[in-house]
């Protein structure tokens, strides 16, 4: 603090420099005599400023000392307490009303003393520790007082100064090596010190405020000021740059409300001359006018210095700190300048002062060119973004840029910011700038695809032309027809997208935005039904466009009744809050009520077209348990009846595998409808059945196949058929191990099954096999179920190991695959074991089947080292598909077997012919190998050390020992 210049300023000085340097200063004045008549009256002034900072002082602790502080020290039944200015800050606005105008009051008193002060709060806010020295400038030789200005090391105490004047004073702040710690308030974390810096920002509003009617314009508090903030924020010390330069731009910030009040004053007055002088000569008084006149002079005067004020601190601060070296520092620049171009615009609004924010839109910090694109969207939502045309055309290529910000919350800003120029200037942005930008609809972050979703939806969903009514249409025909135009939009959108075609992932940045046109199913599945109006009939959509909205409608639906995250968007399950789960389970009220009716239709229509079905047999999945009930029991015979007739003509898997997800739900055994779908499904299944074991019987003879082709299709059909149901419910009783068995006993013997057959027989068994996994144990396990069970997984792994040389390589694979995954299986069910439930079922690997598996990886992974990527990199364009595809199933592979050695279903030592490509292999296996190796030095350090010594050791151990080894 600076203290006050009584004769206990030097005592003052000497017991705080021991205490806490930083609650005092002193300040010694030229003129004795000034400081003489000083010492006379300043008990007398201490009484009158009760709230002053100096006022009450007694040699307090220091102000630093209340940076640990807790709040419970502020106003109490709103008494202003005996504080400091510093701590006033931290007491909220009706405090900081009522100390600065016990302020202003000490300051009309006595202006040096009150102003002092103020200066002293700011060097306490910006956590200076040190001590601050006055002394009167009354030197005329201005250019020798210049030049010792200086911001140097005192190399005798160890302490920095610097050195400035703030006329009428030369101050001298002095403080320890250690001030530039980065400890300041204005950088410290916690509540408190948030609020504090809110606090800051607001005294300097509520200082100028009150002032602007009184002692501002007296030509010494503001120059006073103004000389402080603009040196200390030309200091090298972090903390003095900060803090006073946020202190500037928001006392300019303070001074463009004062200028504002004086234009409005301007223009009332100017108003009341122009009535006055409009009035008659004889009832026009002159001495009125006159004083009018000098009134507007007046405020034309005040609003000349005002602004004159806010061009010494943009030049003085803004200037030199808009490049600060510190991120946070360039950040309050570029906020508040865009703040100034609002409230101020016929001044800082044209391309002088917009070139600043367009240059730092290309800072390094994601905090810097955040502000600069926030600052810009409320330029271009104002009325005057007229004036901004020339900075639009310059700089509009970086701000589409900018939507692939690395940063995602500027990357979202910024697509806002397109979003509202699209708004506000018509045709700056073009086609291809929206095509470009619509694509962030498919990206990966939710919250820009959702931003890029909303611009879509009010660019092409929301058009006016859109929804322009047909003359004498009724209500239902003007909502069928908008609704026809804007899916017709989002169709034309769907078709020249080049890029992407997930309708999924378009319906869930769509979501917030037209949640109301993706949930009007009543109106869709209308779009896709006949009828008969002749309108309707001219507008009938195409078979690529009925796909489309099926696939919509499925998207849709999904959304309804589960909600994103979406796979690849968002880190983990969204925890749905309780109005979320209303809105959820009321969405799939409506969709069950509306599609239980509605679906057997649709599948009656398109039951000839398997794409179509797959999306529609999807829908049943999401239907609301609680929203079933018997009334709809003829709706539901219908749906399952073309449910079966759907399964019974296709055989294309996506199809198959929802039909089995459709039929689990309606099975399930809290539905009023498990009554009606059980027996249905039942009778599907043994209908398969039935079809698979008379197949067998006829082309099964002597241990030889020979069936012909229809025979063969019709098995290969149904074993994919009961492969995809079997994935979703146990189908253990129908026996399917059995006929699998008999199937794969003629490939092992005489190989002579088609290649289709022998995987789908043998993916048919290991989920035979998984099931049984599965099961086992959940009664009392006996031991000869147990020795039946072991029995049966080592006949299944025997057969595997069989089929490991099979001549067909994607026999080899799913065999592979079939090990890896029953393999796994049974160690998870090992580890879960309750020994209260009997006998468990034990089974180990065989050291021929281990060394099989590890031959099959190291032939079917580690193969094609002159494509290997590491050397040189080869774009995705150049390998082209099929070395990608390829790729893709050689790392499916290497993560199976990695899994196989994290599960410890084999040893670690067996990962060694791994991590010995790992350098080879790097940029196609490379982090599967690293997170196997991470896994593996966590089950178990010493094992992972001597096997990655065995793998150092088999690479280089043929090379001499160092010689720093040799020495050891």
């Amino acid at each position: 603090m600076i203290a006050e210049p009584t004769l206990l300023s030097r005592s003052v000085q000497k017991e705080n420099s021991v205490v806490d340097v930083s609650s005092c200063a002193s300040v010694h004045h030229v003129s004795s005599e000034r400081n003489e008549n000083r010492q006379k009256t300043v008990r007398g002034k201490r009484k009158a400023r009760e709230c002053s900072e100096n006022a009450k002082r007694k040699h307090s602790k220091s102000s630093n000392g209340s940076l640990g502080r807790a709040e419970n020290e502020q106003l109490k039944n709103g008494d202003v307490e005996a504080v400091t200015l510093f701590e006033v800050v931290s007491m909220g606005r009706n405090a900081m009303q009522a100390v600065v105008d016990d302020w202003i009051d000490a300051y009309t008193g006595d202006r040096d003393s009150a102003l002092l002060d103020l200066i002293s709060f700011f060097i306490q806010c910006s956590g200076c520790k040190g001590m601050v020295t006055a002394e009167m400038f009354q030197s005329k030789k201005g250019a020798d007082v210049m030049s010792k200005m200086v911001e140097d090391l005192d190399e005798d105490t160890g302490l920095q100064y610097k050195k400035f004047l703030a006329f009428p004073w030369i101050l001298t702040v002095t403080w320890p090596l250690d001030m530039d710690s980065g400890e300041y308030p204005l950088i410290m974390s916690g509540l408190y010190w948030k609020r504090f810096r809110s606090h800051f920002c607001e005294f300097v509003s509520v200082l100028v405020a009150q002032c602007q009617n009184c002692v501002i314009f007296d030509g010494y508090l503001l120059n006073t000021l103004i000389s402080l903030l603009t040196e200390l924020s030309d200091s090298r010390v972090r903390a003095f740059r900060h803090t006073c330069t946020l202190a500037a731009v928001k006392l300019l910030s303070a001074l463009i409300n004062v200028a504002l009040n004086l234009s409005i004053s301007v223009d009332n007055s100017q108003r009341l001359y122009e009535v006055e002088l409009a009035k008659m000569a004889s009832k026009r008084a002159s001495p009125r006018l006159d004083r009018i006149q000098r009134k507007i002079s007046e405020l034309q005067d005040r609003k000349c210095e005002i602004e004159n004020m806010m061009d010494a601190i943009f030049k003085g601060v803004f200037l030199k700190r808009y490049r600060d070296v510190i991120p946070e520092i360039r950040a309050i620049c570029m906020e508040e300048l865009t703040v100034w171009m609002k409230l101020y615009s016929s001044v800082f609004l044209n391309d002088s002062y917009l070139k600043y924010v367009g240059w730092m839109m290309h800072d390094k910090q994601p905090d810097v060119r955040l502000k600069c694109v926030l600052g810009l969207q409320a330029l271009y939502q104002d009325q005057s973004s007229s004036k901004m045309d020339l900075f639009t055309i310059r700089f509009k290529e970086r701000m589409i840029s900018m939507t692939l910000d690395k940063d995602h919350e500027v990357a979202i800003q910024a697509m806002r910011l397109l979003m509202v120029i699209s708004q506000s200037c018509e045709d700056v942005l073009g086609p291809d700038d929206h095509k470009n930008v619509f694509q962030f609809v498919y990206c990966s972050h939710r919250p820009l695809a959702t931003t890029a979703g909303e611009f879509l939806y009010n660019r092409l969903l929301s058009n006016h032309e859109l929804s322009k009514p047909r003359d004498g249409a009724s209500d239902q025909e003007r909502h069928r027809e908008l609704l026809l135009a804007r899916v017709q939009a989002l169709i034309n959108f769907h078709t020249e997208n080049e890029l992407h075609q997930h309708v999924l992932y378009l319906v869930d940045s769509l979501w917030d935005s037209a949640g109301a046109l993706l949930k009007d199913w009543t109106g869709l599945t209308s779009l896709l039904l006949p009828h008969t109006s002749c309108q309707e009939q001219a507008t009938a959509l195409s078979s690529a466009e009925e796909a489309f909205v099926i696939e919509l409608i499925s998207a849709s639906v999904r959304q309804a009744a589960e909600g994103p995250p979406l796979s690849g968007r968002g880190a983990g399950k969204k925890v749905v809050n309780t109005k979320e789960k209303k809105i959820q389970i009321d969405d799939c009220t409506k969709l069950t009520e509306h599609f239980v009716k509605v679906l057997p239709e649709l599948l009656s229509k398109y039951s000839e077209d398997a794409e179509k079905l797959s999306s529609l047999l999807k829908i049943p999945q999401y239907f609301q348990t609680d929203a079933c009930d018997h009334e709809n029991s003829q709706c539901v015979l219908a749906l399952l009846a073309q449910l079966e007739a759907a399964v019974d003509r296709h055989t294309d898997v996506g199809l198959l595998e929802a039909a089995a997800r459709s039929y689990q739900s309606l099975c399930a055994q809290d539905l009023p409808w498990h009554s009606l779908a059980r027996p249905s499904f039942d009778r599907l299944i043994q209908h398969w059945t039935d079809t698979l074991g008379t197949r067998l019987r006829e082309s099964l003879c002597d241990g030889c196949f020979t069936g012909n082709e229809d025979s063969t299709l019709e098995i290969l059909s149904t074993l994919k058929k009961l492969n995809a149901f079997i994935v979703a419910q146990d189908l253990s009783k129908w026996s399917l191990y059995e006929l699998g068995t008999r199937l794969l006993d003629v490939e092992i013997k005489h190989s002579a099954l088609p290649m289709e057959v022998t995987i789908e027989a043998l993916r048919c068994m290991c989920s035979c096999i998984l099931w049984k996994l599965n099961t086992f144990g959940e009664g009392l396990t006996s031991r000869e179920s147990a020795l039946q069970q072991r029995s049966q997984l080592r006949a299944f792994c025997e057969k595997c190991h069989r089929c490991l040389s099979h001549a067909e390589q994607l026999v080899r694979e799913q065999a592979f695959m079939c090990l890896s995954d029953v393999l796994i299986a049974h160690n998870y069910q090992l580890q879960m074991w309750d020994s209260s439930a009997g006998t468990p079922l034990l089974y180990t690997p065989d050291p021929k089947l281990q060394k099989a598996l590890l031959s099959f990886v190291v032939e079917h992974v580690f193969t094609s080292p002159e494509q290997d990527t590491h050397s040189s990199k080869v774009s995705e364009s150049e390998c082209g598909d099929g070395r990608l595809e390829d790729l893709h199933r050689r790392r499916n592979l290497l993560a199976a077997y990695c899994k196989l050695i994290v599960h410890s279903v084999l040893e670690m030592s067996m990962a060694a012919e791994l991590f010995k490509q790992y350098v080879k292999f790097y940029n196609d296996f490379g982090d599967i190998i690293k997170e196997t190796l991470n896994r593996t030095r966590q089950m178990d350090k010493m094992e992972s050390a001597r096997t990655a010594g065995a793998v150092a050791f088999s690479r280089y151990g043929g090379c001499s020992p160092s010689p720093a080894l040799s020495l050891m």
